[in-house]
């Protein structure tokens, strides 16, 4: 696995939102085979940049061109009186992919969470078949904390 030398991480901004919006209808396509529509996925993506409470993104970008992002929500813990950093909204292009770019957010996000006080670590959900990320988030230290994610929609 080679990892790109050059990669610029930041967060994102408002410019950036028609690139995310883009990422997340394919995740959505290809890991759970759903199609997101494109105002929604739009004014999805302008929402979280717009409004720091409900969290922020991070991309990868090389050369001017983003090339993978990941969105991150704050979780409340009452029991460590901190929060959990959710990761969310994962995407790499396809051609930069096993190329260390997932990892690289995932470090700078790491980075960013230490100097915070506040956060008693990071977490993410995965779609139970694929084992490719498992292995990925395995390598960057994480482990399964044996819980099951259950939703209603509404």
């Amino acid at each position: 696995m080679g990892k790109k030398t050059n990669i610029k991480i930041r967060k994102a901004v408002l410019k950036d939102v028609e690139t995310i919006a883009k990422f997340n209808m394919l995740a959505a396509k290809e890991t759970e085979n759903m199609e997101v529509d494109p105002d929604t996925a739009l004014r999805g993506a302008k929402a979280i940049i717009k409004d720091p409470h409900k969290g922020f993104y991070l991309v990868a970008e090389m050369k001017g061109q983003i090339i993978g992002q990941l969105m991150v929500t704050n979780e409340w813990s009452d029991w460590r009186n901190k929060y959990f950093l959710w990761v969310q909204s994962v995407y790499v292009l396809e051609d930069s992919r096993k190329q260390g770019i997932f990892s690289a957010l995932f470090h700078h996000l790491k980075e960013m969470a230490r100097y915070r006080k506040d956060v008693a670590g990071l977490r993410l959900y995965v779609e139970r078949y694929n084992e490719a990320a498992k292995m990925t988030y395995e390598s960057l230290g994480m482990h399964n904390p044996g819980y099951d994610i259950y939703e209603v929609l509404l």
